[in-house]
């Protein structure tokens, strides 16, 4: 790579306003999605609801990939690696992505009836889910896995805008195909929720060929198919070495939040919604405070590279100042005009009192959210990775999961109670990480 490119002088506003918008975007067009399919059949979106979980995981799969190969980018190209480094590690991701892909692939496709035999079904919930899971799980799963490695590549260059540019277009075709599937637009037929799903998978081949547009056009992006079978094993293990232990926090955490909507599920339907509702209010207040977390791990990795730890370990005090100024100022004007947003989604009165409570006591988590999002993502940029994924495991079982069934079911505190304990895990290890940052220990893992 030239010595002339310093990606550590990228400012945060052009890594994390595309991050931000991406976000806001996906979230609006995952809503979308939901109201179509809701408006075609019940059954249709059980199924898809059903599925969705393990698509989640397969992703989960690719995301070891592509966190561990952001990383280490993000550090080589502080350091100034070669060129040829750099392409060892992508090729590196390439690799590995192909193959496991290819894998999923044949295991999606061979094993949907006997995973989907496991669960007591009504005959059309059952073929819907087979179909959307058998093409966009198995057939698409190569595309989807590559979508997510190519972004990971062109965000680790500080190319965040051309990825946001990819998922707009890939999601206004999704979208579009949905209501052609389910609307039968131009006179053509309705394909239901095999149709759906290949809009989906259409929308993950579109991007992967702009995503490869895009890498093909940098200059600086150090890609290439040449001698990707003379790839250093050095570079498979650190990309496993990063990407693994991250993968084992995601999987902790979305298992522990399916093990509190079950207890959650034990107040009833109204207990349940209401959980539903406040969670999707408050993903848009926390979009900016993932995107900040996002870029800061970016940078990090940038800094540190470049062993110019003294500015990263200033600066990172600085993007959690202003995440968690963003998510506070947010959440205030989301608890002002919250009587008509909470009635977007319910007029049940019991449903809008339980949400608007919520909503209240979501400060203390977004406070907290934020500390975590951007502490984080700055120790795991740094390479400090162990320490952060070990106690995020444990905060999330210990005090999330075991606090909110003492004080949400025990002490007979309900909703309130459950909130408390995720935002008593939220806060926690939030000051944990920021102690951990301010201890400076981090600097002994940079990867190079």
């Amino acid at each position: 790579m030239p010595k002339k490119t310093n990606r550590g002088s990228l400012s945060m506003v052009s890594l994390t306003l595309p991050l931000a918008l991406e976000q806001l975007f996906r979230l609006l067009v995952s809503s979308a999605d939901t109201v179509m399919l809701s408006s075609y059949s019940n059954e249709a979106v059980a199924a898809v609801g059903l599925v969705t979980q393990y698509i989640f995981f397969l992703n989960l799969i690719f995301s070891v990939i592509g966190t561990g190969c952001s990383i280490v980018l993000a550090q080589y190209i502080g350091a100034q690696k070669t060129k040829n480094d750099l392409n060892n590690i992508a090729q590196a991701s390439t690799v590995m992505v192909f193959f496991i892909s290819l894998l999923l692939t044949i295991l999606v496709i061979a094993g949907t009836p006997f995973l989907l035999g496991c669960y007591t079904l009504e005959d059309k919930v059952r073929n819907f889910a087979s179909q959307y899971f058998i093409i966009y799980g198995g057939i698409c799963c190569f595309f989807n896995a590559f979508n997510l490695l190519q972004g990971a590549i062109l965000r680790s260059y500080g190319y965040s805008g051309e990825v946001m540019i990819v998922s707009v277009i890939a999601n206004l075709i999704n979208v579009a195909g949905n209501a052609i599937s389910l609307y039968g637009w131009f006179g053509l037929p309705i394909f239901g929720v095999a149709g759906v799903a290949w809009s989906s998978g259409i929308s993950m081949i579109v991007s992967c060929i702009l995503c490869a547009q895009f890498i093909a056009r940098k200059e600086d992006i150090a890609f290439s198919f040449k001698g990707i079978r003379k790839v250093p094993s050095e570079s498979f293990r650190l990309i496993l070495s990063v990407g693994v232990p991250t993968a084992g926090e995601s999987l902790s955490y979305n298992t522990s939040q399916i093990v509190i909507m079950a207890m959650i599920s034990t107040l009833g339907t109204f207990a349940m919604s209401a959980q539903v509702y406040t969670q999707t209010i408050v993903r848009f207040v926390y979009a900016i405070a993932i995107a900040i977390g996002s870029a800061t791990q970016i940078k990090a990795g940038y800094y540190v590279g470049a062993h110019q730890s003294e500015i990263a370990y200033k600066k990172v005090f600085k993007y959690q100042f202003v995440a968690t100024s963003c998510s506070m100022i947010l959440i205030a004007i989301v608890n002002i005009f919250k009587p008509p947003l909470i009635r977007m989604f319910t007029n049940t009165e019991e449903i809008t009192i339980l949400v608007s409570t919520l909503l209240i006591y979501s400060a203390y988590i977004e406070f907290g959210r934020s500390l975590n999002l951007v502490y984080i993502g700055a120790l795991k940029g740094a390479g400090d990775i162990k320490f952060p994924v070990l106690y995020g495991i444990c905060s999330n079982w210990g005090i999330m999961v075991l606090g909110s069934y003492i004080l949400g079911l025990k002490m007979g505190l309900g909703l309130v109670g459950f909130w408390l304990g995720i935002g008593t895990d939220e806060t926690t290890r939030g000051i944990v990480m920021f102690f951990r940052w301010r201890s400076r220990r981090w600097q002994r893992h940079a990867l190079v």
